[in-house]
């Protein structure tokens, strides 16, 4: 259970200052380990997502209007706890004319304005596909801009509502070109083979991802997909290994790794 006098700082900053954390949105299994390290990562542009991924744990329906001030807020809040590092993801905004890439510029540039000396990954989604969007956000100059794959290109219809495995490929090339440093992650439990899980690496490698996170599925809840196979240890191990040896920068794979998890290492790449 999490606990300890850091998570108790951490959770009373976010409750305070009315943030979104995906590290609650998403039942997150690391919130004690991450918030007792003092490190989180917040969700902008609400907690309501337009999309309705079968794997995730977000709310999905009709969002709120989109909340001005939160990018000082969001900003604020990581000077208060003063974290070196910080990740902010977002949920889908397919109902904005933008996408959410203009409240996503505002908070990068919030963040970096307030906390000079901290390095910043962001979480993106697809904004559908659309590369105008991406480059707006990479031109705000976050270390590491993070976008998943999720899982192998078979069951990609199956488990994402709308986001499509060369489409999310497509992403990651953008970012790469920006020269910003290119991560991603997937799932694994949810009915892929090895050799599938082998030919998404080689498909981000191929577009330019230097960094790889690979953690188990959990169902959120009894009404989200179930878990098809619970993968043992040594077969993250050997992905990690694989991954090394394949031409990332970092490989995080092992059961309860999510996108965020120890991302303070990940800017090295």
């Amino acid at each position: 259970m999490p606990k300890g006098e850091s998570y108790s700082k951490v959770k009373n900053l976010v409750n305070q200052h009315k943030l979104h954390t995906i590290c609650t949105s998403g039942n997150c299994p690391n919130i004690g380990e991450c918030w007792n390290r003092g490190t989180a990562t917040f969700m902008i542009l609400g907690d309501i997502c337009t999309r309705d991924c079968k794997f995730c744990g977000v709310t999905t329906g009709k969002p709120l209007p989109v909340n001005e001030d939160e990018p000082q807020r969001v900003a604020k809040s990581i000077q208060l706890m003063q974290l070196k590092h910080v990740v902010i993801t977002s949920v889908d905004r397919d109902d904005l004319p933008d996408l959410g890439a203009g409240v996503w510029v505002e908070t990068i540039r919030a963040v970096k304005q307030l906390n000079r000396g901290t390095k910043l990954e962001v979480l993106i989604p697809d904004f559908q596909g659309k590369k105008e969007l991406i480059i707006q956000v990479a031109n705000a100059r976050p270390e590491v801009i993070s976008h998943n794959l999720e899982t192998v290109e078979r069951l990609t219809p199956t488990i994402r509502s709308a986001a499509k495995y060369r489409r999310s490929l497509d992403v990651i090339a953008t970012i790469a070109e920006t020269g910003a440093v290119a991560k991603s992650g997937i799932m694994l439990g949810l009915g892929e083979t090895e050799t599938e899980v082998l030919q998404a690496m080689d498909d981000l490698l191929e577009v330019g991802c230097k960094v790889l996170t690979i953690g188990q599925y959990l169902a959120p809840s009894k009404e989200h997909l179930p878990v098809a196979e619970y993968i043992h240890p040594e077969q993250f191990e050997k992905y990690r290994t694989i991954g090394l040896e394949k031409g990332f920068s970092f490989v995080e794979s092992s059961p309860l790794v999510r996108s965020s998890y120890r991302a303070e290492q990940h800017a090295e790449a």
